[in-house]
């Protein structure tokens, strides 16, 4: 993994902009420890930073290769599993390579079948390829949306990186915040819409989305999409065709020419990956899987059971490592750290996140990255094959909104009156928008065409929400995080799979516990769904209360005007009012003071002008 940015503008010269292409670089650092390169013409830049992971000593980029009289250059983001049938077949019509990297492969794919090279890559990326005989830019990114693709268009050129904080050190792009980007931040946050980057003038490629630029205009494509279809096969033959389909994306996802382990939270996703790594390496003779699990201090004294997280993790945990015999390693969060972490938290994300969830995170990875550079990580089975409790409780399911932000409420009741005073209406329509584009079959019954409603739903929001989580948490360790479940066969098979298999047995991922029984232990696969472990400490309330206190009291906060006091301090003393979480499971009274204090140093840091 690493971090790309790139600017093409006919009316500059960009061989001149040495500084500005340096600063630029030197954001994305963290994403690219190893290595770093520009690339400039009199037009056009592109700008690399390297985190090495596959042929670690020729692969360095940009990367330029000539065919014939054809020269083209690529920055790229992500990694390819399949790069040796596609090195294959390019060999077959007479390519050859000087390298082992996926990079070179993706450059040749790009440079013999154009635009349409999109549709044969397997893997998680983003890129840019000049061309220069054609004098364009072409740019993709993968079809789930794991690697991060923003640009700034304005009238004469492009700007594109993987992280906004790199188009910021550009002196077109200005922290510009109107009302549209408001409503994301207080009333959608930390849920993003697809598309959107915050600030006014800054977008992102969707997911499976390619574009080209020709110096003029911007010509973008959707190149893979939710496509409805009829599911013909019977139940068992589903239950082989998910093991099959979940075992060889995770062995896929298993080369690497550095360390690599798997996080283990001892829940069915994890667990499935931990095993089969721990399987395949027992095959090839290599030596024990390392496995790596998450905890806070005194959480086994503080645990709170709810519907949502029902057990702790580590009685799980043990049974796993029993199991496959990994070399375990559990990692404890000091809450006091966890708080401090915070800021960082903002720092890596761009954007006020998912607070503790992602301040974690950050800690996590960066205890993983002292000894590794590749971790395998679970995210979005839940959102695949219908993990979350709002798939399987009727009045939520058919309830007329996002299901883990039923209300805006708790959101209102912390704000000034009259603060966006469209707010609702921006966010209902961004709901029927998902619902609206959502592709169904005349044969669905109402449950089928709901459930590819929340499919969809879940797929374009909340598990790109945990994407952008684990991408840039992960990246600002300089930590490659891999994402087996999101290999794009998986979702368009999960996509068409009837309810009825998908939750067999009743079960959330009824199914995928199917595939698995027999493999991993009993009380693995019937567990309860349980989400990501989040601090239940007494003192990281109490550290976030002082803080946003001290907020309130701060005439100069960028929030004064735009927070309610009397309703954060309602919120303080009586945190258990918070009926239902403020987004998803785990954001409850400590995590929304949190999000207040996000809010206030990212408006500080960036110097936010609300236009």
């Amino acid at each position: 993994m690493c971090g790309i940015a790139g600017w093409y503008d006919k009316n500059l010269n960009l061989k001149e902009a040495e500084r500005v292409l340096n600063v630029m670089s030197a954001t994305m650092v963290c994403r690219g420890p190893d290595d770093g390169g520009i690339y400039s013409e009199e037009h056009i830049a592109l700008i690399h930073r390297r985190l090495a992971v596959i042929d670690v000593e020729n692969g360095r980029q940009p990367m330029t290769k000539t065919v014939g009289n054809r020269v083209c250059t690529i920055v790229y983001n992500g990694e390819l599993y399949n790069t040796a049938e596609l090195r294959n077949e390019l060999i077959s019509f007479g390519y050859s390579f000087s390298t082992m990297s996926d990079t070179e492969v993706l450059l040749t794919a790009y440079m013999h079948w154009g635009e349409d090279c999109v549709n044969r890559l397997n893997g998680i990326f983003a890129f840019a390829v000049w061309d220069k005989r054609n004098r364009t830019v072409f740019m993709a990114r993968d079809r789930i949306g794991v690697k991060p693709f923003f640009f700034y268009r304005y009238d004469s050129g492009l700007i594109f990186a993987s992280e906004v904080k790199t188009l910021l050190k550009n002196p077109f792009v200005s922290p510009q915040v109107d009302e549209q980007g408001l409503s994301e931040l207080f009333l959608i946050g930390p849920g993003r819409t697809l598309g959107q980057g915050i600030y006014k003038g800054v977008e992102e490629l969707l997911p499976g989305e390619a574009a080209i630029f020709d110096g003029e205009k911007l010509f973008r494509h959707r190149y893979f999409t939710l496509t409805a279809h009829e599911h013909t096969s019977d139940t068992e033959e589903s239950i082989k065709e998910v093991r099959e389909l979940l075992i060889d994306s995770i062995e896929r996802q298993l080369v690497s020419d550095v360390p690599l382990c798997c996080f283990l939270s001892g829940g069915l996703d994890s667990s499935i990956i931990s095993y089969t790594a721990a399987n395949y390496n027992k095959r090839n003779n290599l030596p024990p899987i390392d496995t790596y699990s998450i905890d806070y201090t005194d959480n086994d004294k503080y645990f709170q059971k709810s519907l949502f997280q029902p057990t702790p993790d580590s009685e799980f945990i043990g049974i796993m490592v029993d199991a496959i015999g990994s070399a375990h390693h559990s990692v404890t969060i000091d809450n006091y750290d966890l708080f401090k972490a915070l800021t960082a938290a903002v720092d890596a994300r761009d954007f006020p996140g998912m607070v503790d969830v992602d301040s974690s995170l950050l800690l996590f990875c960066g205890k993983i990255k002292e000894d590794f550079t590749v971790g395998l990580s679970g995210e979005c089975a839940d959102e695949l094959f219908g993990g979350y409790p709002w798939y399987h409780n009727k009045e939520i399911l058919f309830d007329d909104n996002f299901p883990w932000s039923r209300s805006l409420d708790v959101r209102r009741s912390i704000l000034k009156d009259g603060f966006l005073p469209k707010g609702e209406e921006y966010v209902r329509q961004r709901y029927l928008d998902t619902c609206q584009n959502t592709e169904k079959l005349p044969s669905d019954s109402r449950l089928e065409a709901r459930m590819r409603e929340m499919f969809s739903l879940n797929f374009h929001w909340f598990m790109q929400t945990l994407l952008d989580r684990k991408d840039r948490m992960s990246m600002y360790n300089g930590l490659e995080v891999r994402v087996p479940f999101c290999d794009y066969r998986i979702v368009d098979y999960a996509y068409n799979l009837p309810w009825s298999i998908k939750a067999l047995g009743g079960r959330e991922k009824g199914v995928v516990r199917a595939a698995f029984r027999g493999i991993l232990p009993d009380s693995i696969i019937d567990r309860k769904k349980s989400p990501y472990p989040k601090t239940h400490n007494p003192l990281y309330f109490s550290l976030c209360v002082n803080k946003v206190r001290e907020i309130l009291e701060d005439s100069n906060s960028p929030l004064s005007e735009i927070l309610d006091k009397e309703g954060v301090e309602s919120i303080i003393e009586h945190p258990e009012q918070i009926a239902s979480p403020w987004y998803g499971q785990l954001m409850r009274a400590p995590q929304i003071l949190a999000y207040i204090i996000q809010l206030d140093y990212w408006f500080r840091k960036n110097n936010v002008i609300i236009k």
